[in-house]
C-alpha cells in the first residue's frame, strides 16, 4: 500500500521530472517564437503571408501528431514504465531540436528545406505527445492525495516557463548581434536550436537517475500491469466515456484558453500591433513571470474546493474578455489614432535616413530604396520603413541585357532612368511603446495568462484521478494532447488565416478559441464532477 501522506523526496521528483518537461517545452516552442524569421529562411521569397501561413503550418503539424506520440508512448509507459519512456521523449526531442538548426535554407536545398523541418517538426510532436502525461504521471503517483493538485501544478508550469526562456535565450541572442546577423541563414536565429542539446543532455543525466513510480512499481510487482493499454483505455465504453468527458468538457477549452493567451497574444502583438520585436518579447517574459506563481496557487485551491469550477471560470473569463483585452491592445498602439491626434513629430534624433540597394537580375536592373524614419508620440515610437523597387523604363534594358552593358552604358544613379514597380511595398511600422504603455500592455496579457494558469494549473490531477493506474498514461494522455495539439495548437494558424481572409476585422481569429471555450463550458459546467479521488494507486 502507499503512503497517502508522505512527501518523502517529492521535491526531487517534481525536480528532475518538471525539468525534462520544460525543456522539451522549451524545445517544442522556439520554433513558433522565429515563426517569422523561419518563414524567410525555409520557403521561397515573394509573399510573406504565404510564408508565414506555411510556417504556422508546419508548426501547427508538430500539434497534430501529438496524439499519436501519446497513444504511442503512452501505451509504453504502461507496459514499461514511466521513467524509461519519458526519457526516450526526452532524447527524441532534444534530437529533433537540434537538427532543426543545422537544416540549410530554401536557397540552398531548394524544396528540401522546409519539408525536412516538417520532418522533424512531426518528431518534436510525437515526443511531446509522450512526455507530458509521464511526467504529470510520475509526479501525482508519488504526492499524498490531500496535496496532489498543488504538487501536479509544479509540471503545470513547466510549459509556461519553457516559453519563458525560449523568449529570454531569443532576447539574450538577438541582444547582442545586429537584425542582419540575426536573420542571415547560418545567423543567431539557430543558436537557440542548438542550445537545445546541452540542456537535453543536463536532463537525461538526471533523469537516469530518477526511480520508477511507486504506484507502478507495486503494480508491477503485483503482476496487475496492462497487456492491452489501447484496448483496455478505448475499448471499454466505462473508460471510453471518461475520455470523451475529458477531451470536450475539459481539455479542449482549456487548450484553446492556453495558446490564445501566451502563444497567440505574442503573434497578434508582433503581426498586427506591429510591436517591435524586442519589446514585444520583453512584454511576454514580463507577463509570463508575474503570472506563473499563480498555476501553484490554483493547483493548491483545486485540493480545497475541487478542480472543476475553477477551470471552468478561467475558461468563462476568457470567453467574455478576450475581444475587449484584445481591441485594448490594438488600440493602444494604433498609429492611424496618434497621426489623427496631431502630436506626432518626426523624431530627428532617431531618424535614420535611407539608403539605396542596386540588384541586377535576369529582367534587368532594379533599384530598391530602403527609408527609414523614427517618429515619436508622447514617449512612444514607431519606426516607418518603406521599401521602392524601381525598374529601368527603357525597354531595351529589360530584356535580359548584360551585365557590362549595363554598368558600362547606363547610369544607375540616376533615378529619371527608371519606373516604380509593381514590387513596390506600402509602409509598415515597428512600433516602441512608452514606458507606462508596455506596463499597460503587460497587464493585459498578464490577465490573459491568469486565465491560463485557472484552466491549467488543476488540470493534471484532474485527469490523473479520472483513470485506475494501468491504464492512466495512455487514457490522460490521448486527450490532453488532443485537447491541446489539436484544439489549443490551431489557434495561432486558425486565427492567423480567418484574420488574413476577413481584413476588415482584425479580432476576427478570435472567435475560433471563443467558440471552442465556450463549447467546453456548457459541457463541463453539465457533466462534470468536483469530487476529488482521495486514492489513485487502484
Amino acid at each position: 500500500m502507499i503512503n497517502e501522506n508522505s512527501t518523502k523526496g517529492i521535491g526531487k521528483v517534481i525536480f528532475s521530472s518538471s525539468l525534462g518537461t520544460l525543456i522539451e517545452w522549451y524545445d517544442f516552442y522556439i520554433f513558433g517564437m522565429l515563426a517569422k524569421t523561419i518563414s524567410t529562411q525555409f520557403f521561397p521569397d515573394g509573399n510573406e503571408t504565404a510564408a508565414l501561413l506555411s510556417t504556422l503550418a508546419i508548426f501547427a503539424a508538430g500539434f497534430l501528431v501529438r496524439p499519436f506520440g501519446a497513444l504511442v508512448f503512452g501505451r509504453l509507459g504502461d507496459l514499461i514504465g514511466r521513467k524509461y519512456t519519458f526519457l526516450l521523449t526526452l532524447v527524441l526531442m532534444g534530437g529533433s531540436t537540434f537538427l532543426i538548426g543545422l537544416v540549410p535554407a530554401y536557397k540552398t536545398i531548394g524544396i528540401a528545406a522546409p519539408l525536412l523541418v516538417l520532418l522533424l517538426r512531426l518528431i518534436q510532436g510525437l515526443a511531446l505527445g509522450g512526455e507530458y502525461g509521464g511526467a504529470a504521471t510520475y509526479v501525482a503517483e508519488h504526492a499524498p492525495a490531500h496535496r496532489r493538485g498543488y504538487f501536479t501544478a509544479w509540471i503545470q508550469t513547466t510549459a509556461t516557463l519553457g516559453l519563458f526562456v525560449a523568449l529570454g535565450v531569443i532576447m539574450a541572442v538577438k541582444n547582442n548581434m545586429s537584425d542582419a546577423d540575426f536573420n542571415k541563414e547560418w545567423g543567431g536565429w539557430r543558436y537557440p536550436f542548438w542550445i537545445s542539446i546541452l540542456l537535453v543532455g543536463v536532463s537525461i543525466y538526471i533523469r537516469l537517475k530518477m526511480n520508477e513510480s511507486p504506484v507502478f512499481a507495486k503494480l508491477k510487482a503485483e503482476k496487475k500491469t496492462s497487456t492491452n493499454p489501447l484496448k483496455e483505455s478505448f475499448g471499454k465504453r466505462a473508460n471510453f466515456k471518461m475520455v470523451l468527458l475529458a477531451l470536450f468538457g475539459a481539455v479542449m477549452g482549456q487548450g484553446v484558453i492556453w495558446y490564445t493567451g501566451q502563444f497567440y497574444a505574442q503573434s497578434f502583438l508582433e503581426n498586427t500591433v506591429k510591436i517591435e520585436f524586442m519589446q514585444n518579447r520583453e512584454i511576454l517574459l514580463w507577463a509570463i513571470g508575474l503570472a506563473t506563481p499563480f498555476f501553484l496557487f490554483f493547483g493548491w485551491l483545486s485540493d480545497k474546493i475541487g478542480r472543476k469550477w475553477i477551470m471552468l471560470t478561467g475558461m468563462l473569463l476568457g470567453v467574455v474578455f478576450y475581444r475587449p483585452i484584445f481591441g485594448e491592445l490594438l488600440k493602444s498602439a494604433d498609429a492611424k489614432e496618434w497621426i489623427k491626434d496631431k502630436a506626432i513629430i518626426n523624431d530627428g534624433a532617431y531618424n535614420k535616413g535611407s539608403k539605396t540597394d542596386t540588384i541586377f537580375d535576369l529582367k534587368g536592373v532594379r533599384l530598391i530604396t530602403h527609408k527609414e524614419n523614427v517618429w515619436k508620440y508622447k514617449e512612444s515610437r514607431f519606426i516607418e520603413r518603406r521599401s521602392d523597387t524601381f525598374i529601368m523604363a527603357k525597354d531595351e534594358w529589360t530584356i535580359y541585357p548584360p551585365l557590362s552593358a549595363l554598368t558600362d552604358s547606363m547610369d544607375i544613379n540616376n533615378k529619371s532612368n527608371f519606373i516604380e514597380s509593381e514590387d513596390t511595398k506600402p509602409n509598415y511600422f515597428d512600433k516602441i511603446l512608452s514606458a507606462p504603455l508596455k506596463w499597460k500592455f503587460i497587464l493585459l496579457i498578464w490577465l490573459m495568462i491568469i486565465f491560463v494558469t485557472m484552466v491549467y494549473g488543476p488540470i493534471a490531477a484532474f485527469l490523473v484521478e479520472l483513470f485506475p493506474t494501468k491504464i492512466r498514461y495512455t487514457s490522460m494522455s490521448l486527450p490532453y494532447h488532443i485537447g491541446n495539439g489539436v484544439f489549443g495548437g490551431l489557434v495561432p494558424f486558425i486565427a492567423t488565416l480567418l484574420t488574413a481572409t476577413f481584413t476588415e476585422d482584425p479580432l476576427v481569429g478570435l472567435w475560433y478559441p471563443i467558440g471552442v471555450a465556450a463549447l467546453c463550458f456548457v459541457i463541463g459546467a453539465l457533466y462534470l464532477n468536483n469530487k476529488i479521488d482521495k486514492t489513485i494507486d487502484d
